[in-house]
């Protein structure tokens, strides 16, 4: 590394570490008993296990954590049990975006009062095709009827799923009038030039790749972190490149390819029951392979076909 690499690598890793918000984060899968309900025992238990792997922080209720498949009375529920267990509020982002505005704000309201500041929003995302004028007024409603000058937003970008885009200039539009409140944005779109684009406009949010496949990249342009739904399989794994990036390691980059072979190996299959089915074989437990409706377990073909190819490259779960 010449001398210019390593002051730009060193400027990179100042701007992440000086975020309030950065470093790995996980979202986190939701177990459900027989009738589907949420076992939240399963749940504490997974989530104090990723931090013990090394996650700064938990996303709960994302995509990952089937959010839309549950209630909001579950929803809170899961939230109240988990901080009740003695989960620190500042280490969980908890995800409020729906569809209807009430909802959004009552989500978001419960989070603030439990000291839970740091939200992740879906747009509302059912009508297609809405303005940024549309959206800001649905941003802007949630902040302005919960009230609190400590709420933390972070968009949640996800237009393969929502369909709905969080667009540059409805960031620009809800920063010049909220400007302590928006914090951030999860990319998942999956396009590494949108990412580098936000990261380049917008250095005062803490802007996450929704993959660790390009937490690396994204370290390295003066990115937040990651938020990524693998980490609940291989937690230690992203936080082995955070340590290496942070540390100027030699194994940085072995460390990065290990890591994205694995998320490789496991996007070949339905990210959320491929995880639990991973989970269920890890500890024994055939109770963590379960989906809740519309998704479907992982059959046992798809399974031994995971299991075979995480294999190949010496893939095991900690």
């Amino acid at each position: 590394m010449t001398q210019v690499e390593r002051k730009a690598d060193d400027s990179s890793l100042l701007s992440a570490l000086s975020r309030a918000i950065h470093g790995v984060w996980s979202p986190v899968l939701v177990p459900v008993n027989d009738d589907f309900s949420i076992d939240a025992e399963r749940f504490l238990s997974h989530a104090r296990w990723l931090l013990d792997q090394g996650c700064h922080g938990l996303a709960l209720f994302g995509t990952t954590s089937e959010a839309n498949s549950f209630s909001l009375e579950e929803r809170m529920s899961l939230l109240e049990s988990a901080l009740a267990a003695g989960i620190d509020p500042q280490q969980l982002m908890v995800g409020t975006g729906c569809c209807a505005l009430p909802d959004s704000v009552r989500l978001t309201r419960h989070a603030v009062d439990n000291g839970c500041k740091k939200v992740l929003m879906l747009p509302p995302f059912y009508y297609k095709g809405v303005s940024d004028a549309g959206l800001y007024r649905s941003f802007a409603e949630v902040i302005e009827r919960v009230g609190d000058d400590q709420l933390r937003v972070l968009f949640y970008h996800f237009p393969k799923l929502s369909g709905v885009p969080i667009t540059v200039g409805l960031i620009e539009l809800l920063l010049a009038d909220y400007p302590g409140v928006i914090a951030g944005l999860k990319d998942s779109s999956g396009d590494w030039a949108n990412t580098a684009d936000l990261i380049e406009r917008f250095p005062e949010m803490s802007i996450f790749p929704g993959s660790e496949r390009y937490l690396l990249q994204g370290l390295r342009h003066g990115g937040a972190g990651c938020i990524t739904a693998t980490a609940n399989v291989n937690a230690s794994g992203a936080r082995g490149v955070w340590d290496a990036w942070a540390d100027n390691s030699e194994d940085l980059e072995a460390r990065d390819q290990d890591m994205i072979a694995a998320r490789t190996a496991i996007e070949a299959y339905p990210v959320i029951p491929a995880q639990k089915f991973l989970l269920a074989r890890h500890r024994t437990d055939p109770q963590w392979q379960r989906v809740r409706p519309p998704l479907l377990d992982l059959d046992e073909k798809q399974g031994a076909e995971l299991l075979e190819s995480l294999a190949k490259i010496d893939f095991a779960l900690n």
